[in-house]
């Protein structure tokens, strides 16, 4: 039996697996190119032998610069927009939105790469025992290769204690050790030689949408060594005979926040250069790893494993079709979880569409905030895989648009609190956007509230709760006067609004009342009475906010058995569309269960089987966290192996909508732990989903809701232990098929039997003290 009490050791045989390799060089492909980040730093790494490429990211490197979006003739239109869209005349609705509506300017703004570092060495005659890698245990890259007799390695890290990508090139023969670097940026920019053993590249953000680009920024690199001679001329930098290099890049800009880009980006970038400069390359390495393992070591996973596990990666994808490959899946948990660590920190921008990898000044949707799924999305792992902290930056981003998005709904909406629609940027943009078929939809604001109270959920964090309450408190009290009374049902609806991105009648999409927007304002109001009342703040609000809540338009089941996407039973307009937002009550919401609602329950599978399994790979990611609250474990895992697939994973792992879009990465890692732990509903459930595919296996350091961390191993599909470590002191209720037959809870703190009461047939509440931890055993099974 595995010992949870201690997780699993990253030295045992199993972390091998824990990394992406391949055999051959990334050649010109970015989605071949491994990535590494420290939140804010980020680069793409090639692996190329003689022409070695990093791509650079800086996360606030965006076009343009600050701006207001609001429309103030917004307010003189809505009252029209209102009475077209009640009279069901959508199409003069839409295209008044489109004409008097709309923010300013129509489109936002792109993040933006801040260039290239491209190194050339000389070309070996041959190359052999090539091999390149991302560890995820170390958050490290290497490439490793033999070549005229000489063994050669680069290793490449981000650090977060330290502020720069580092590069640490070795060779196994003195002297062997020779190359020239240069800088080169799509950006207007300039490249020079600050001293005799850096370059630098100094450039400007892009003008875009006619906002002047205005994020100044400056990437150092510079060379140390202690053998070899090093130069620096013309921004180019030049190594020759050297045992070993270490390369440290730095970057620093001018944006400061959304509304200034004052910064002195020289100060940033030569304060981290000559920081880290000061400390050796050993050390920085130390520093990286201590720092990244105290988040990604919490949690471990292991599905087991068959022989496809040796195959280099890029095999791996091509076979896993007809391949049975379980730890493939775990891997893609962990990546998930590497990549939130390496994208978001506090302190950092959240991760966008992208992470924090691009290479385009226009990239796909603009590699922005898409706040109708994609940035939601991207967090629904940081709760329940115990990375609470990289979930801060969603924070920081609501308080900004607390702010932005009070003049748009003073000017639009004539509304107290704030609003965000369905994007937002780097200059924290709230309007209407892009055209009112995708753009008008109330709801973003809202949406990214309710994360505030289920991070509280989490972590019990009475500090941030009462820290982000206002901002909380704020966009309810936005619908608190916006919302309209549907003339015909007599409840309480949002006008206008969306379904998002979908046709209820040929071309258009604005409505009233669409049921997503009504089940997240039955959370955002749910939540603010639960946090004014734990807070002891606010009894009139709380008072008003109960009595809005009644009247807002119920959840409805449609002719075909299905949950109604709108206040009518229409049919959609495209009936296999990728967003399936009217499930929001069933995931990431608990509006929608098993036991408490189960005709709602029965719609929602029906919702899904009409709507199909096939979509992009956010799409099915978003599907995989919905069959799992369904507790139908095959098909969460047929949508997994889906993922799991060229089409929609590339070689390097980054899911493909297509193309890249990182969301979809992020929704697996959230699927896969939704298929082990629920804990939407108050209560623990231990695999709800669990497929056939993985008989045996083991988890340790889930979180649930309420304060606990949780590990189970199983075998034959069934769980053999159980573990709980309780943050707080209270009733907990634990859900899993061992509770239907005999079982012993042992207080491993107190080191006797723990309280527990039968509450169901596979249901008990154990009462937890803080600070102990609850092993759960069936009693034919043998204790260690």
């Amino acid at each position: 039996m595995t010992d949870l009490t201690r997780g699993h050791s990253l030295e045992t045989p199993t972390t091998h697996d824990l990394r992406l390799w391949y055999d051959e060089p990334a050649g010109a492909s970015w989605l071949r190119a491994l990535p590494v980040g420290n939140g804010r730093l980020g680069a793409m790494v090639f692996g190329n032998v003689d022409a070695e490429r990093f791509q650079l990211n800086e996360d606030t490197v965006w076009a343009g610069g600050p701006y207001d979006s609001s429309n103030s003739k917004g307010a003189d239109a809505l009252p029209e927009v209102q009475r077209l869209v009640f009279e069901g005349r959508w199409r003069e609705a839409q295209d008044l939105i489109n004409e008097a509506f709309l923010g300013s300017p129509v489109g936002q703004l792109a993040y933006q790469p801040v260039g290239d570092l491209r190194l050339t060495f000389p070309t070996p005659s041959e190359v052999t025992e090539y091999r390149r890698q991302l560890d995820l245990t170390t958050a490290t890259a290497t490439v490793d290769y033999a070549a005229d007799g000489v063994r050669y390695r680069r290793e490449v890290i981000a650090s977060a204690p330290d502020q720069v990508v580092a590069l640490r090139l070795t060779a196994d023969t003195p002297g062997a050790i020779t190359f020239s670097a240069t800088f080169d940026s799509p950006q207007r920019m300039n490249t020079i030689s600050p001293d005799d053993a850096t370059i630098a590249l100094d450039g400007v953000s892009s003008d875009m949408e006619g906002v002047p680009g205005s994020v100044r920024f400056l990437a150092l690199a510079r060379a140390v060594t202690h053998d070899g001679e090093v130069s620096s001329s013309g921004g180019e930098l030049r190594i020759t005979g050297a045992d070993s290099v270490t390369l440290l890049i730095s970057i620093g800009t001018s944006y400061v926040n959304y509304q200034d880009v004052s910064g002195d980006c020289q100060a940033v970038a030569w304060a981290h250069l000559r920081d880290a400069e000061d400390r050796p390359y050993d050390e920085l390495r130390r520093r990286h790893i201590a720092d990244y393992r105290e988040l990604f070591a919490r949690t471990s996973i292991d599905f087991g494993r068959t022989a496809a596990a040796d195959q280099p990666t890029d095999v791996r994808i091509q076979r896993h079709a007809t391949t049975d490959d379980p730890q493939l899946a775990a891997l893609l948990f962990q990546y998930g979880r590497y990549l939130l660590i390496s994208s978001s920190r506090p302190g950092t921008q959240p991760a966008n569409l992208q992470g924090i990898w691009n290479d385009q000044l226009d990239p796909p949707w603009g590699s922005k905030y898409t706040l109708n799924i994609n940035l939601p999305m991207n967090y629904w792992p940081a709760g329940p895989t115990n990375l609470a902290e990289c979930h801060l930056p969603v924070f920081d981003m609501i308080e900004d648009l607390s702010v932005t998005g009070a003049r748009t709904a003073e000017v639009q909406y004539c509304a107290r609190g704030w609003v965000a629609h369905h994007n937002t940027d780097a200059w924290r943009g709230g309007s209407v956007v892009d055209g009112a078929f995708w753009g008008m939809w109330q709801t973003g604001g809202a949406w990214l509230s309710t994360m505030i109270w289920d991070h509280y959920r989490f972590t019990g964090d009475l500090d941030f709760l009462r820290s982000y309450y206002p901002a909380m408190k704020a966009a309810a009290e936005f619908f608190l006067d916006s919302l309209v009374e549907e003339p015909g049902l007599g409840w309480l609806v949002t006008n206008p609004s969306n379904s998002p991105e979908l046709a209820h009648h040929p071309d258009v999409s604005v409505c009233a009342g669409p049921t997503m927007d009504m089940q997240i304002l039955r959370d955002l109001f749910g939540a603010c009475v639960s946090a004014s009342a734990i807070l002891g703040v606010d009894p009139e609000f709380r008072a008003h906010v109960l009595a809005t809540k009644e009247r807002l338009a119920p959840l409805q089941i449609g002719a075909r058995g299905n949950l109604q996407e709108w206040l009518h039973d229409w049919v959609e307009a495209e009936s296999h569309h990728r967003h399936v937002s009217h499930l929001y009550g069933l995931h990431p919401s608990n509006q929608v269960t098993r036991r408490d609602t189960p005709e709602l329950f029965e719609a929602a599978r029906r919702t899904l089987e009409l709507r199909g399994d096939a979509g992009t790979g956010w799409s099915l990611a978003w599907k995989i966290n919905f069959w799992a609250r369904l507790e139908e474990p095959e098909r969460a895992h047929e949508l997994l192996s889906e993922l799991l697939t060229p089409d929609r994973l590339a070689t390097n792992m980054f899911d493909l909508h297509p193309p890249f879009q990182i969301d979809g990465n992020f929704g697996a890692t959230s699927g896969i732990a939704e298929m082990l732990l629920h804990s939407h509903n108050d209560e623990l459930h231990l695999l709800p989903a669990l497929p056939a595919a993985w008989p045996t296996g083991a988890v340790s350091g889930l979180r649930g809701r309420g304060g606990y961390t949780v590990g189970v191993a199983w075998s034959d599909g069934q769980a053999d232990e159980i573990l709980i470590a309780a943050d707080h002191t209270g009733r907990v209720r634990v859900r899993g098929r061992m509770f239907a037959g005999r079982h012993v809870v042992l207080d491993l703190t107190h080191g006797d039997t723990a309280r527990t009461t039968k509450a169901d047939t596979d249901l008990i509440e154990l009462d937890a003290e803080e600070g102990h931890t609850y092993r759960a055993y069936a009693s034919g099974a043998a204790m260690e």
